[in-house]
């Protein structure tokens, strides 16, 4: 292997199995587009460096899905979002009440409440860099190199531990040559988008390049007593980057930049009920709304900067470092009972800050042994600010709340490959995390309007229910082993295990008067306030078995995998109506759950079914995954009045987790004068989703399938293209997330009634019960110029 090509492997950041990472690798010579997984399995065998050295996909004994820019483009991707319908067992969702938190769920392991003082179960990563909070993590696709989706506990290899799995989003390096492109879209909604992109060298060891994007789009529907666009988009964004050294020489230096600013309006949800008190009726379009709350305006600024630095120190070794600064502020307006009155309005905001650096060793000398080691820091806040306004309930009445969490991680890693023969072979890794979290929790009541954080003439209305400081550290060592058999060079079984960790914390909504007194002494102790306010880590055991195999000389690739994990202390994080101090307000409820265990199957599967069918050159095929997963709670202890401690898990579900999923992608390229033309239509399928643990009729979605279409021409040399997309051609209405504050039976979940058959509010009185729906039917044109 040439010096250039094993340096642009080893600056593809970090793959587990890639289906094309070694495709950029080999253009970084060539001066070539990535190519596909498709083009690659036709040459006899996919290349990755999922291990940091060149390998056949079909010799890494790791579940992963990958998808390159090139196909990310040609299906008309909007955002990551966009990815869970091509990887099994993965939910990726916008969450319940914004336009850019994200929601992501990987074999039964996520987390859905933003608020500061929960991590997520599912890492996102942009440029290797870990995101440590999900606001602004609905990562907008444009110059994307590829995005990966690491099914699994990871940490064993790089950057911070996570329980379930790892969401990955590379942009692309810059050429050695100046090079312009322009991206315009329009469509439906006033979809109008465009993106300017423009790199070049400064000398033949440094180049400088950047993106700006805008991104933009009207409502789907309307919020019928503001008058604002509902689900509209209103982004900025920019990227800049400057590469030092690269392309043969022994050092690549990698500093970049990025921007968001997202200025769309409130995303207002659609109520599933009649107003319990106003008697409101449900409005007919599931993207109308008749939320009044607009202040403050909707607005996230998103930003950062990282250094990724690769040294080949030797032949053999290589040096790499990434160091990152982020920041991110969120202004968001939700009004949870989406009427005009101030039933359950919570306007909320968000800043978050991290700096992490993260150290790399990679050994490689071409022989039986292969290993890496590893170091990673990561020191963050995470400033959480929000009114809860209850002014039907008591004129004026808003419970305030400011969580503030500090987390300090410190982490070892390491990993080492055997080849015993060139048959059999073992990895052993492991990982020692240390997590510091701190958290400082102020709860008060005001009276008379809302709280003067947000601008509210309220004044304080009793004792703080929270006053609270509170730190906690978390360690755990969490192995990994593997071991693989290859019968031919083309087919690999493996087996596996490993451990996932995630630190606990303290309830940012907890109220601290409702702590026991357990020492009798009638005063709540900090000891005893900490206790009720804190939950425990959660870890899991993590067991798979593959096959991965190339049959009929390439035409054919499968990968099968089954898995079983088993989930302790699950952390169940929530919020109730409920009464302090003979004041009706909210509760944060987080409790360690108990145990869930998910077992199931992944397949996925890429087949060229033939060629020269019609003309000389075209090609047909067939892509595509199925999932299925069971996910049961295998105790799931909650207290319920008169009975105390009560084991629930017969009647609780694994939420944003759907037996099935499933999507199939028929493809057809053909030459079209010197150009080529492509053809594919995608159907994906989603089984019945619990929004929540408890089920809810009203809002849990049952299954529903999708339908996308794509048409392309390229034209010669890749000069320009012109593209036709349909996304949800169907117009199926689906709901994604929603808020539920309505009575139900503590134990079994059935949601009680009144005699008269209505409703019996939790929180407010007109009754939350509203939802959030994905996409309807979007077709647009895009257009790209490369010169």
């Amino acid at each position: 292997m040439s010096k250039a090509r094993l340096r642009a492997l080893q600056t593809c950041p970090f793959v587990l199995a890639s289906l094309i990472c070694a495709a950029p690798a080999v253009a970084q010579d060539k001066q070539a587009t990535t190519a596909s997984a498709a083009d690659l399995a036709d040459e006899g065998g996919i290349i990755v460096t999922a291990r940091r050295r060149e390998e056949r996909l079909v010799d890494v004994p790791i579940a992963v899905t990958t998808l390159s820019g090139d196909q990310l483009a040609k299906t008309g991707a909007l955002d990551i979002t966009d990815v869970a319908q091509s990887a099994p067992n993965v939910t990726l969702e916008v969450s319940r009440g914004t336009n850019s938190t994200l929601s992501a769920f990987i074999r039964g392991i996520g987390q859905q409440d933003p608020v500061s003082g929960f991590e997520q179960g599912v890492g996102i990563y942009l440029d290797d860099v870990y995101l440590n909070r999900p606001q602004a993590a609905v990562l907008d696709i444009y110059e994307v190199e590829r995005v990966e989706v690491l099914r699994g506990p990871q940490g064993t290899l790089y950057g911070r531990n996570t329980i379930g799995g790892a969401v990955k989003y590379v942009t692309k390096q810059l050429p050695q040559d100046f090079s312009l492109k322009l991206r315009g879209t329009y469509g439906t909604y006033d979809q109008a988008e465009g993106v300017l992109t423009v790199s070049a060298p400064v000398s033949d060891l440094i180049r400088v390049g950047g993106s700006v994007a805008r991104l933009s789009r009207g409502g789907f529907g309307k919020n019928l007593t503001t008058g604002l666009d509902n689900y509209n988009k209103d982004v900025w964004a920019g990227r800049g980057t400057v590469e030092i050294g690269g392309y043969g020489q022994p050092v690549l230096v990698r500093i970049s930049g990025d921007y968001t600013r997202d200025k769309s309006n409130p995303r207002g949800g659609h109520r599933l009920i009649p107003g319990q008190l106003s008697g409101a009726p449900v409005l007919k379009d599931v993207f109308d709304s008749e939320g009044r709350l607009n202040d403050p305006k909707q607005d996230v600024k998103a930003y950062g900067l990282s250094m990724n630095v690769t040294a080949e120190l030797t032949d053999a070794l290589t040096l790499r470092s990434i160091s990152a600064w982020r920041k991110d502020d969120s202004a968001s307006p939700i009004d949870f009972d989406a009427l005009p009155a101030v039933d359950l309005d919570v306007p909320a905001f968000y800043h978050n800050e991290q700096v992490s650096q993260e150290v790399q060793l990679l050994w490689d000398n071409g022989g039986a042994i292969n290993a890496i080691v590893g170091g990673y820091y990561l020191t963050a806040k995470a400033d959480t600010q929000f009114d809860v306004r209850l002014f039907t309930t008591v004129p004026g009445l808003t419970a305030f709340t400011e969580a503030n969490v500090d987390t300090d991680t410190w982490a070892v890693f390491g990993e080492v490959n055997v080849d015993f023969t060139r048959q059999l072979s073992l990895t052993l890794g492991g990982r020692y995390t240390w997590d510091e979290r701190k958290a400082k929790i102020l709860r008060q009541n005001y009276l008379g309007g809302g709280s003067p954080v947000f601008g509210g003439l309220g004044v304080p209305f009793g004792l703080a229910s929270t006053n609270f400081t509170g730190r906690a550290s978390y360690t755990k060592f969490t192995p990994r082993i593997s071991l693989s058999f290859k019968p031919t060079p083309d087919h690999n079984l493996y087996a596996s295990f490993s451990q996932g960790f995630k630190g606990g914390g303290f309830d940012p909504r907890g109220v601290g008067l409702n702590a026991p007194d357990t020492n009798g002494d009638g005063v709540r102790s900090d000891a005893e306030v900490a206790r009720y306010l804190s939950f425990r880590p959660e870890s899991v055991d993590s067991y798979e078995v593959g096959y991965k195999g190339n049959l009929w000389n390439g035409a054919l690739f499968v990968a099968v995998a089954a898995f079983r994990m088993d989930y302790k202390d699950v952390q169940i994080p929530g919020s109730a109506g409920c009464t302090v101090g003979g004041v009706p307000t909210f509760c944060g409820i987080i409790t360690n759950a108990g145990k869930a265990r998910l077992q199931g199957l992944e397949l996925e599967a890429n087949a060229r079914l033939g060629r020269d069918l019609i003309g000389a050159g075209d090609t047909l095929r067939l892509s595509g995954s199925l999932g299925y997963i069971d996910a049961k709670y295998r105790e799931y202890v909650t207290q319920i009045a008169g009975k105390g401690p009560t084991d629930v898990a017969q009647y609780r579900k694994v939420q944003n987790t759907p037996e099935f999923t499933g999507n199939a992608t028929l493809a057809y390229a053909t030459p079209l004068g010197e150009g080529d033309l492509s053809l594919s239509t995608t159907w994906s399928y989603r089984s019945k989703t619990y929004q929540f643990e408890v089920p809810n009729p009203y809002i849990d979605q049952k299954g529903y399938g999708l339908w996308d279409a794509s048409v392309v021409y390229t034209a010669p040399g890749g000069r320009w293209s012109l593209g036709v997309h349909g996304k949800n051609l169907l117009d199926k209405h689906y709901k994604t997330s929603g808020y539920t504050f309505i009575a139900a039976n503590p134990e079994t979940g059935e949601i009680l009634k009144k005699p008269d058959g209505s409703l019996i509010p939790t929180l407010g009185k007109e009754g939350t019960l509203t939802a959030f729906y994905g996409n309807p039917r979007q077709v647009f044109v895009t257009a790209t110029l490369k010169f």
